[in-house]
Parts: structure tokens; sequence; C-alpha cells
């Protein structure tokens, strides 16, 4: 565990962040550089606090000692395991700094447990409860590990008619959904259920929800009923559903490139 020693600016996605760098004060252990295969395996995850309670999850690919305890880390890749709505811009300099390696251990909280405060005492196994070494803590579990990932690669294209085509790839919480092999991202969720928003800068004029597929046809008839006309570029705010309701929020603002028959 640790600290940031240094402001961390938001960075780019799905690729990697080289104009940042990631100063962190390491209150025990080590840190080292490694390969892009074991960076791409999940090696070198770290969650950063960048808000109260919220947690971005960076990966860094090389690691140098530049003072007892504090490391630089570079090569980044951000807002991993869906965190992308966590980045912050900045998280400032004391930030919490977690290692995510084989020393943490998941809690044993149900679905039932979700929101429901839970009041802990943390200290030495061999501590009875109500041992001075133990710490109290007070903790409401989320279930935030459990809300669909953002969905990917949306896209738009408009037909002869006006109609807009949107389409769109799901995304998927599992381990396994980043598999090169496998021909469908696997299902966590219990159905495939979609929300999306049409936006007029920051204002929602038309909601459309429970969509079964990763598609939608925003036809000219709603188009000029939310805007007067047709138009050539549309902002939307796309979420995959699930047993907790809406997940992480795509937003993004299309515009025409392409048209299809």
């Amino acid at each position: 565990m640790g600290t940031l020693a240094a402001d961390l600016p938001a960075g780019p996605l799905w690729r990697f962040d080289h104009g940042n760098e990631l100063l962190v004060d390491l209150s025990s252990g080590t840190l080292t550089s490694i390969t892009d295969t074991e960076l791409f395996a999940g090696a070198n995850a770290l969650a950063i606090e960048s808000a109260p309670g919220i947690w971005e999850i960076v990966q860094a690919g090389e690691a140098e000692l530049v003072a007892t305890g504090r490391y630089r880390l570079t090569r980044l890749l951000r807002g991993q395991r869906g965190t992308e709505d966590a980045m912050g811009n900045p998280a400032v300099a004391g930030a919490r700094v977690v290692l995510l390696d084989g020393a943490i251990h998941p809690v044993s909280i149900s679905e039932a447990d979700l929101g429901l405060p839970w009041n802990w005492r943390i200290g030495p196994a061999s501590a009875a409860p109500s041992d001075p070494l133990m710490i109290a803590e007070n903790f409401t579990p989320g279930g935030r590990g459990l809300m669909p990932h953002a969905p990917a690669q949306l896209r738009m294209c408009r037909k002869a008619n006006g109609d807009l085509d949107l389409r769109w790839l799901r995304r998927d919480r599992a381990l396994s959904a980043d598999s090169w092999v496998l021909a469908e991202v696997p299902m966590s969720e219990a159905t495939e259920l979609y929300d999306l928003e049409i936006l007029d800068g920051p204002v929602v004029v038309r909601t459309v929800t429970n969509l079964t597929s990763p598609a939608f046809t925003y036809t000219a008839a709603m188009q000029i009923s939310d805007f007067g006309g047709t138009v050539t570029s549309v902002s939307v705010r796309l979420f995959q559903t699930g047993a907790l309701g809406r997940g992480v929020a795509l937003t993004q603002t299309l515009t025409i490139k392409e048209s299809a028959p």
C-alpha cells in the first residue's frame, strides 16, 4: 500500500498512456518492471482512490525506484477492469494506492448484503474482538464490481430513408471476456439489456430502455421530433443494465461518416 507522491492527471483509454507518470510512495514492498505479456495478463495493477470511495485501476509496465520507497511508474494502462469512469482529473497527491496482487483476499459478501452497513473489527487473527489492537471500521458494500462495464465501439451510419443505425459491442466483467479464443463474449448478467439516452447538450431529449440487442434505429421521425429535423451528429449516453441497474455509461458524440442501403 502507499500514496500518490504527485497528482495523476487523466489519460487515454484503450491504449498506453505515455504522457503521464505515476509517482507512488510505498509503505512497504517493492515494484518491478514487467513485459507487455505480463502486463496484459493483469500484473502490476494498482487501485488509486481518485475521490473518496472511487477507485481507478491502473497498470504499469515500467517501474523505477527514484528514492527510498518512491517509484516512478510509466507505460500506463488506465481505467482497467471497467473503471474508466473513476479516472480523476487529477487524482491528487496523497491519494491512497493499493497494489492488487496475491495478498488481496475477497471478503465473503453475498448479494443479499449489498447496501447493508457492516461494523468491522480489524486486527491480528490471534486477538479477541475486544482487544485494543483491533481497529473499528464501518463499511457498506455497494457492489461496484458487479456493475456491467460500459459498452464499446459505438458507431452509426445513415440509411437512405434518413434513419440512423446505431450499433455497439457488449463488454463483460468476467476475466474470460478478454480471451482471443472464445467466439462470443461471456454473459455475466441474466439477460442482455441496454438503456440509451439521446442528448442535446446536457439535456436528455429521448430515453430508450430495455433494448435487448446491441443496436438501435434512431428514425427520421424521432430526429424531427427531438431536433426539428434530421441530424448529422448525435450525442448519446449508453448503459448496459444488470441486476444492480445501470452500469458504467459510455458517452459519445457520433458524426455521419458512412451510409448504409
